[in-house]
């Protein structure tokens, strides 16, 4: 079975937070396979779902850094960030809620940072 990986871009000068405080690796990243799995890990944590449960997509950035960079949650939704840096990302829109990851609710959005970020784009549309 073929698996795309769509790593992060990692910001070396937040490279010892990730590594240290959030287990993150440098082969965690965005995984779409061909039977429609989508898996995004960000070291201990992931996300998990299939393409259908994805109505929608957009690359976005850059954004402030605090915002951006590490595991968040969004003060202002229920989204939450894989974020490696802050320069570009992709703003995954789910059509129904995933599992939390953290926190008290699931989330209808997860924003990530990886090195392609219109090629994850472009592979979330199909």
């Amino acid at each position: 079975m073929t698996t795309k990986h769509f790593p992060y871009r990692i910001d070396r000068r937040w490279a010892p937070l990730l590594f240290l405080l959030f287990g993150v690796r440098k082969t965690d990243g965005v995984n779409i396979s061909e039977n429609g799995e989508v898996l995004a890990t960000f070291g201990r944590f992931k996300v998990q779902t299939t393409l259908d449960n994805i109505k929608g997509a957009q690359v976005d950035g850059p954004h402030r850094w605090y915002t951006a960079v590490g595991l968040r949650l969004s003060g202002t939704d229920d989204s939450i960030t894989f974020g490696t840096n802050h320069y570009k990302g992709v703003t995954i829109f789910f059509v129904n809620k995933i599992p939390k990851v953290v926190g008290f609710k699931g989330h209808s959005m997860l924003w990530v940072s990886p090195e392609d970020p219109e090629g994850l784009w472009a592979a979330l549309k199909k």
